[in-house]
Order: structure tokens, then C-alpha cells, then sequence
């Protein structure tokens, strides 16, 4: 978001908050290109409104206080994204800390419940004057954890973004090992729409082309979200401000908006499909497999239990009485216990989330879909359509329009240009 020109925003305050590019380009001497580029930047950014003239004459109106209106803007901007950075880096160390403590805290707890067991074994056998004790072939399980080289990337911050890489790159792959499993299985696999903006403006800038560079506001409305009122035309801007875009006015007062820029192309290119409407995916719960996930609700349910078993065998007294590793247990037994819990409530509470945003992304597909169908079935909007491509062209750029390239040397263009002019001039003469 670029800093607004202070010499536009002065001319806005001089000329009462209403203004034409005229008014504006005469009050502060810049060029109408630049002064037609920040109106529609400020307007934008300031949430200002563009109102016709019977004789098509576009005039923008501002709010008179649309310096604090910039001035908070910025502020939530900058203080936005520096909480971003840091939500971030705090929550990406607590996603990869469940993965981790799952495994400690069984092994902690397995290791706790066999030394109270032997110890309490060995009370008693010491009670009965040393008689033949036995040693129980005591052993336990940990699962076997198949970790990738690409494990180690789980401890790099930008390690959602390569799964995400991933994904795009290959859509069929949904092996994860184990860590990535438990990632998945408590936190999900990352925003499905992360790409979402990308998709939103190429998909614009393609119904554009399509168009020959001249289009009406309710052709892109379908790929728009905010838009309250859809007679209201300000959800436009953004497009215009984003390709360059400048209004046009009929006779009959209707708004059409062409794009120069998009107008020109290297070589001439056939419609390019695009979707009808912007179509956002629905999140997923995890994309581990059912196994995984079956498992990772096992060892939920394992270290349930080893707290629930710890908790029958574990005193004050007893943590006294054997000290070292079972008094730092005992200390920390709270936390293992949260932990149990936490590690099967969280993605309880993540699936009902993910039911409720999804069906916000549901109606917001709806209502793209809606605007959609009336594009299609308006006879009025086709109507406008039809006058958009009054100003709709494509200009190709071949190479006998060139007059310089890099790729050539400069003294040979020149002949070039000599000879080309010669040749016209000859064929001039000899039609008349």
C-alpha cells in the first residue's frame, strides 16, 4: 500500500472534498495520467464514492475527514502485520511442541509407572525378609516412528509453506510420516485458499482479456467479496486501481470500464477459459490417511490412560519416599495430565470450527454464484456489455512495429528504419 500524494490530498481539502481530475491536475500542476491514478488510489483507500454527470463527466467524492480515515488505515496496517509475524513464530513453536511432548510424555509416564511398580515390588519383598525376588521380564512398547529426511524441515518456520508446495505440486501425495500425522491430525494441513488472492485477481484480469480490455462492473462482482450493494459500483475500484483501469459513461448515463494496458499483447491470443464465478475450497480436517488418524487417536487414548494409571500409583508420600526422577514427575504430573487431555480436546473443538467456517464459505461461493447467473440471465447487463465493446480492442505488437530492441544493434535499426520508411514511401507512389 503506497504512501498517497500529499499535493493530490491538499488539492482535495482546497476544492471542498468534491473534485474532477481537471480540478484537481489545475490545482496542483501534475500530470492528468497521475492525477486520475491517485483519485482512484484515494478513493479506494478512503472508502471515497464516484458520482456521473448527465454529461458523463466522472466527479469523486471524499469524506472531510478522510486523512484520519488514511492515518488509522496505516497504522492498523503496519500494527496488523507486525502481530502476524510475531502470532507466527509463537504459534508455529506451539504446533510443533504437541508432536514432541506426545512422545516424551509417554515415555515419562511409561518409565514413571515401571520405577513406582518395582519399587513397591521391592518394598514388599524387602518386608518379606529379602525371599527370592524376581525380576520381571519388564519391557515396554513405543511405537515405531518412521521419520523422512524431510522431518528435520518440521523445525523450520516456513515449513507449512513447503507443504503447501508440496500439495500444488503433487495433489495425489498424501503419505505423511508420523510427526506430520500428529501435526495434522491437531492442527490441520494450512488455509486450502492461501493461494485465494492470486487466484481472484488473475481470474479478473483473464474475464478482462477475454473482453478486449472493456468490461462492466457486474462482469467481475462474481470473483468480488464486501459487496454490499451491487448497484453501488465502488467495488470496482480496486480493480481499476490494480490494471489501470478509467470509467467511460453512455448516453443513457451506464458506466463502462476499459483497461489500455490489457488491450496490448505481444501476439494475438484466443479467449483463455476461466471460471464463471471465483470458487473458494473447503478446509479439511486433516489430509492424514485413516489409519494415521486412527492411530493418533490411539496414542491419545494411550496417554489417557498412563496419566489415569500414574494417578493411582503416584503420592506425595511415595515421590518423597523414591525422590529424583519420580519427585520431578510428581511436580509435573498437572501438566501431563492438561496435555492428555488437550491433545484429544483441541481437535474437537477444530472440527466444529472448521463445520461453522465452512459454511461461511459456502454462502460466500453462493453469493459469487448468484451474481453469476443474473450476469447471465440480465438482458440489461447484456445490453451494457454489448456498449462495453465499443471500446473493447486488441492491439498486437509484431515485430514490424517495433522501432528499437535491445537484442540489436543500434546502427542497424536505424538502416532498418530508413529502409522500411523507403518502402512505404515507394508504395504510396506507385498507388497514385
Amino acid at each position: 500500500m503506497a504512501s498517497p500524494n500529499s499535493a493530490i490530498m491538499q488539492s482535495v481539502e482546497k476544492l471542498n472534498y468534491r473534485v474532477t481530475v481537471g480540478d484537481v491536475a489545475t490545482q496542483s500542476g501534475l500530470d492528468v495520467k497521475i492525477v486520475q491514478q491517485e483519485l482512484l488510489q484515494l478513493a479506494n483507500d478512503t472508502s471515497g464514492h464516484l458520482q456521473v454527470a448527465e454529461t458523463g463527466d466522472i466527479v469523486y467524492l471524499f469524506s472531510s475527514n478522510f486523512r484520519s480515515i488514511l492515518r488509522n488505515k496505516y497504522w492498523q496496517l503496519r500494527w496488523k502485520k507486525w502481530l502476524q509475524k510475531a502470532w507466527d513464530i509463537v504459534f508455529y513453536l506451539i504446533k510443533i511442541s504437541f508432536g514432541i511432548i506426545l512422545i516424551s510424555s509417554i515415555i515419562i509416564m511409561l518409565l514413571a509407572i515401571i520405577v513406582i511398580v518395582v519399587a513397591i515390588s521391592s518394598s514388599k519383598d524387602g518386608d518379606n525378609n529379602g525371599g527370592d525376588s524376581r525380576r520381571g521380564g519388564g519391557f515396554f512398547f513405543l511405537p515405531q516412528f518412521w521419520i523422512s529426511p524431510d522431518f528435520f524441515w518440521m523445525f523450520s518456520p516456513n515449513y507449512e509453506e513447503r507443504r503447501y508446495q508440496r500439495q500444488r505440486n503433487n495433489k495425489t501425495e498424501n503419505e505423511l510420516n508420523f510427526l506430520e500425522s500428529i501435526y495434522s491430525f491437531l492442527f490441520g494441513d494450512g488455509n486450502p485458499n492461501r493461494n485465494l488472492e492470486e487466484r481472484r485477481w488473475r481470474e479478473i484480469a483473464t474475464v478482462i482479456k477475454n473482453n478486449n480490455g472493456a468490461i462492466i462492473a457486474e462482469q467481475v462482482a462474481p470473483y468480488l467479496d464486501n459487496i454490499s450493494n451491487q448497484e453501488d459500483e465502488d467495488y470496482i475500484l480496486p480493480v481499476l486501481i490494480r490494471f489501470n483501469g478509467y470509467p467511460e459513461v453512455s448516453d443513457k448515463g451506464e458506466i463502462i470500464y476499459y483497461f489500455p494496458e490489457l488491450q496490448v499483447t505481444a501476439k494475438e491470443r484466443n479467449k483463455a477459459s476461466v471460471a464463471p464465478y471465483l470458487k473458494e475450497n473447503l478446509w479439511q480436517f486433516s489430509i492424514a490417511s485413516s489409519g494415521q488418524k486412527i492411530g493418533a487417536i490411539a496414542l491419545g487414548g494411550v496417554n489417557i490412560v498412563l496419566a489415569l494409571m500414574l494417578g493411582t500409583l503416584l503420592t506425595p508420600e511415595l515421590a518423597q519416599e523414591i525422590g529424583g526422577f519420580i519427585l520431578f514427575v510428581n511436580s509435573i504430573y498437572g501438566i501431563l495430565v492438561a496435555y492428555a487431555v488437550s491433545y484429544l480436546t483441541i481437535p474437537l473443538i477444530r472440527y466444529f470450527w472448521l463445520q461453522n467456517r465452512n459454511k461461511k464459505v459456502v454462502e460466500r461461493n453462493n453469493q459469487r454464484q448468484n451474481r453469476a447467473n443474473i450476469l447471465e440471465s440480465n438482458s440489461q447487463l447484456q445490453n451494457k456489455i454489448n456498449y462495453a465493446q465499443q471500446f473493447a480492442q486488441q492491439k498486437v505488437i509484431t515485430g514490424e512495429d517495433l522501432a528499437y530492441s535491445t537484442e540489436k544493434d543500434l546502427l542497424d535499426q536505424e538502416i532498418e528504419q530508413r529502409d522500411k520508411i523507403d518502402e512505404e514511401w515507394r508504395k504510396k507512389l506507385m498507388d497514385n
